[in-house]
C-alpha cells in the first residue's frame, strides 16, 4: 500500500499535535507541516526545541511520520542560512523533505540560493523540493527543472502539484521526460477543466480544489508518467468547493479518494 501524506494546507487550521491524530484517524501514514509561513503573517506552526519532544511523542502515539515541512519562498532577499535551525529541528522530528518556491527573476541568484539551501538541508538529513506555481515567478515544470538541474545537488528535486502542473500547461508527456533523479514528491487533488482567470488562480489553489475523481484533471496519465515509488501527498483545501465539511471529513474524503485512484494505477516507471 502506497503511504499517503496529508498536506497541511488541506486542514491548515488544525495545529500540531492535533494534526497527527486527525491524520491517523483519516488513514494517512504521514503529514506535511507548515512550520514556516508561506508569506509574511500567514498561518504557520513554528517548530521549537520545546515543541519538538511533544510533537514526537504525539506522532509516535498516533503512528504517523512527517514527510515534509514547508514553506520557504526563495525571494531575492532570502538569507538561506537563517533557516538552518528550523531545518535541523525538522530533521530531528523525522521530516524527510522541505518545500520551497522560486520567487526570483534572477535565475543565477535563484540557482545559488536553491543550491545553498540544499546544502544546509543535507546537513540535517533533508531533501529540498522546488514547487512551481503559475502565479509565482517559477511557474512551470521546465522552469523548475532548469533550476534543479543547474543547482545539481543530489538532494534537490521537484515537487509536482498536479493542479499547478495542469494550470501551467504541463502534460503527462512533459512529466515522462523528467529524469527520475529530479522527481521528489507529488501532491494530488482534482479540479474542473476550465481554467480560472489569473485573478482567481490563487483562490482555486488555496480553497477551491476537488477530491481526486471529482474533476477533469488527467490524474491517471500524470501518475503513469511518474515513478512508481514517488511519495504521494494529498492536498485538497476545499473551503469553497465543499464548504460544509469539517476538517476531519475533508481529510478522510481526500484519503479515500486518493486510495481509489491509486488502486487503479499501474505504474510504468
Amino acid at each position: 500500500m502506497t503511504p499517503l501524506s496529508l498536506a497541511h494546507l488541506t486542514v491548515l487550521d488544525v495545529p500540531p499535535p492535533a494534526l497527527f491524530d486527525l491524520a491517523a484517524e483519516a488513514g494517512y501514514q504521514n503529514v506535511g507541516l507548515r512550520i514556516l509561513p508561506a508569506a509574511p503573517g500567514a498561518v504557520s506552526y513554528p517548530l521549537s526545541s520545546s515543541t519538538l519532544p511533544v510533537w514526537r511523542r504525539r506522532m509516535a502515539d498516533a503512528g504517523v511520520g512527517v514527510h515534509d515541512v514547508e514553506f520557504i519562498p526563495l525571494t531575492p532577499q532570502v538569507r538561506v542560512s537563517d533557516f538552518a535551525r528550523d531545518l535541523a529541528l525538522a530533521g530531528e522530528l523525522g521530516a524527510r523533505r522541505v518545500n520551497v518556491s522560486g520567487d526570483d527573476a534572477d535565475v543565477d541568484r535563484l540557482v545559488d540560493h536553491f543550491g545553498a539551501l540544499c546544502d544546509i538541508a543535507a546537513a540535517a538529513g533533508l531533501g529540498v523540493d522546488l514547487e512551481f506555481m503559475r502565479f509565482r515567478i517559477v511557474g512551470t515544470l521546465p522552469q523548475a527543472l532548469a533550476v534543479v538541474e543547474r543547482a545539481a545537488r543530489p538532494n534537490g528535486r521537484l515537487l509536482i502539484d498536479v493542479l499547478h502542473l495542469f494550470r501551467s500547461g504541463g502534460t503527462a508527456e512533459m512529466l515522462r521526460a523528467v529524469p527520475a533523479s529530479a522527481l521528489g514528491s507529488v501532491q494530488l487533488c482534482d479540479a474542473p477543466h476550465e481554467d480560472p482567470t489569473d485573478a482567481h488562480i490563487v483562490a482555486e489553489a488555496r480553497e477551491g480544489r476537488l477530491f481526486p475523481g471529482e474533476g477533469a484533471l488527467p490524474l491517471k496519465a500524470f501518475m503513469d508518467a511518474l515513478l512508481g515509488d514517488i511519495p504521494v501527498g494529498v492536498e485538497v483545501p476545499t473551503g469553497r468547493t465543499h464548504p460544509g465539511l469539517t476538517d476531519a471529513q475533508r481529510a478522510a474524503r481526500g484519503c479515500a479518494a486518493t486510495r481509489a485512484l491509486l488502486q487503479s494505477w499501474q505504474p510504468s516507471r
